[in-house]
């Protein structure tokens, strides 16, 4: 399990540990998909596997795969190691929270000494997900944090946590990778994938390797293809944009249409950087009309070919065209 490209943050906390002035929350901020929840999860464990000694000796956050602590946290049986993620619910599909009984559950853990060394370790991934009394609960236990535990919450969006959990945290920030690192963690991921593929998968997923793993799974790069073209030459007689509401149109390709409405602002963000003048402020306009129409599409459980088809318009509007086509 590697972590590619977020040398900044690795550092930063690894000089607060061997300072012996580690704090006790550690807020892990950034776009989703940059590693957060892979920094917490490495993290957590060279903290438990160098607590219980002998001190690793490799550099940054890596820990032996075949280390008792690595293969405890692994097979999810740690003593001193919890995860809290959305579980399933009785249909098999993920809660849209994580419960204040999860939170609550904690409280097994710190009720006893540690097993293996003096620390304990949380993460959390991701503490956006926490329902109110969730979020509540875990304040308690960083207002008055247990002896020698470190919590790592992974958050996307902390502009919308407490303001007194974010105060109780350090925050570190996770930048989106560049080309290099998502080549890197794209070839270690998906190694039998041919070169041009991955290059069209780096240039859709915006720094993402989350995002570029989705992409693949679920071959959104014809559909990103597609879309690159209605933005950089219009789509004088609709043919593209009803070929996109016909794919996505479809009830089976429902993961598909999320992916593309995720997809859409990130590529024109991308024009808008690259262009000038007219044409940059077309852009800037269309990212706003697509943040927004990504943003309601789901929420007002709009028909997705007709909300693919309005992304369509937001498209062609980049390269001047009639959003009618």
């Amino acid at each position: 399990m590697t972590l590619h490209g977020q040398h900044r943050a690795v550092a930063a906390f690894g000089a607060a540990r061997d300072s012996h002035a580690l704090h006790h929350a550690w807020l892990l901020t950034g776009p989703r998909g940059v590693g957060k929840a892979r920094f917490a999860d490495l993290a957590a464990v060279r903290l438990l596997a160098d607590a219980a000694g002998p001190k690793v000796s490799l550099p940054g956050l890596a820990t032996p795969d075949d280390h008792p602590v690595a293969r405890l946290i692994a097979a999810g049986s740690h003593p001193d190691f919890r995860r809290l993620e959305r579980e399933p619910n009785d249909k098999g599909d993920l809660r849209r929270n994580i419960t204040v009984a999860q939170v609550r559950k904690l409280g097994e853990l710190f009720a006893v000494a540690p097993s293996m060394s003096p620390w304990r370790a949380v993460v959390i991934d991701s503490v956006d997900d926490l329902e109110p009394n969730a979020a509540n609960a875990l304040l308690k236990m960083l207002e008055e944090p247990p002896v020698n535990s470190i919590f790592f919450l992974v958050s996307h969006a902390p502009g919308r946590l407490l303001p007194t959990i974010r105060s109780r945290c350090r925050r570190l920030d996770f930048a989106r990778l560049d080309d290099a690192a998502m080549a890197s963690a794209l070839a270690e991921a998906l190694p039998d994938l041919p070169d041009a593929e991955r290059t069209k998968l780096i240039a859709l997923a915006a720094g993402s390797v989350g995002r570029a793993l989705a992409f693949a799974e679920l071959d959104l790069a014809p559909l990103g293809e597609e879309a690159a073209a209605i933005m950089r030459d219009g789509d004088p007689r609709n043919l593209r944009r009803s070929k996109l509401a016909g794919a996505l149109g479809l009830k089976a390709a429902a993961p598909r249409y999320l992916a593309f409405l995720e997809l859409v602002p990130a590529l024109i963000a991308q024009e808008a950087k690259a262009q000038e003048g007219a044409r940059r402020q077309r852009a800037l306009d269309a990212y706003a009309k697509a943040r927004e129409t990504a943003a309601i599409a789901p929420r007002l459980s709009l028909d997705p070919a007709a909300a693919t088809f309005q992304l369509g318009n937001i498209l062609a509007s980049v390269a001047g065209t009639s959003g009618d086509g």
